[in-house]
């Protein structure tokens, strides 16, 4: 039972909000990088920190190594995490689960992504209290910005409570 119970909630953890699907005709090649966090919904893993930016490349065992990064300026500090993230579905899906702590898994679907140029990405855990709009760039086009914001608000995020990172120029 104890199992069961822990896989269940394992299981919740890598899932995709209700109503919302990861897009389609994925390149992980395309994606590979580094990509900017231009905005996000607050988590403490992220608090205080400016200048976040995500590294991805390809794992030997057919995973993704991520590695994150930003900027504490209040002590003048770089962190860093690295970890590791696995397709749950196809690999030309965009919904994937990532681990930063061992074990445990969580969910990253992308919900938008520029496949033209796959220059920029929105993307969600396991519920709408995650939120990451990222860039190729520190900055995004305003009326990019504004288009990602009201396809979030519409689907259901607090965008009200969006943080815009602060990005060097």
């Amino acid at each position: 039972m104890h199992t069961l119970l822990l896989l269940i909630l394992m299981t919740g953890c890598t899932g995709i909000p209700q109503g919302l699907t990861a897009i389609t005709g994925f390149d992980v090649q395309r994606y590979l990088g580094t990509w900017h966090e231009i905005a996000r919904l607050d988590h403490r893993f992220e608090r205080g920190l400016d200048s976040i930016s995500a590294t991805y490349s390809l794992r030997e065992d057919g995973g993704i190594n991520i590695v994150n990064q930003g900027y504490k300026s209040d002590s003048g500090e770089w962190t860093k995490a690295e970890g590791k993230a696995y397709f749950v579905e196809k690999p030309d899906v965009g919904r994937l689960k990532v681990s930063f702590f061992g074990p445990f898994f969580g969910g990253y679907n992308i919900i938008a992504l520029d496949k033209k140029n796959y220059a920029y990405a929105m993307i969600t855990g396991p519920d709408k209290d995650y939120l990451w709009i990222l860039s190729r760039t520190p900055q995004l086009s305003k009326p990019t910005l504004q288009t990602l914001i009201g396809q979030a608000k519409a689907q259901g995020f607090a965008t009200d409570k969006l943080i815009f990172v602060k990005q060097p120029t």
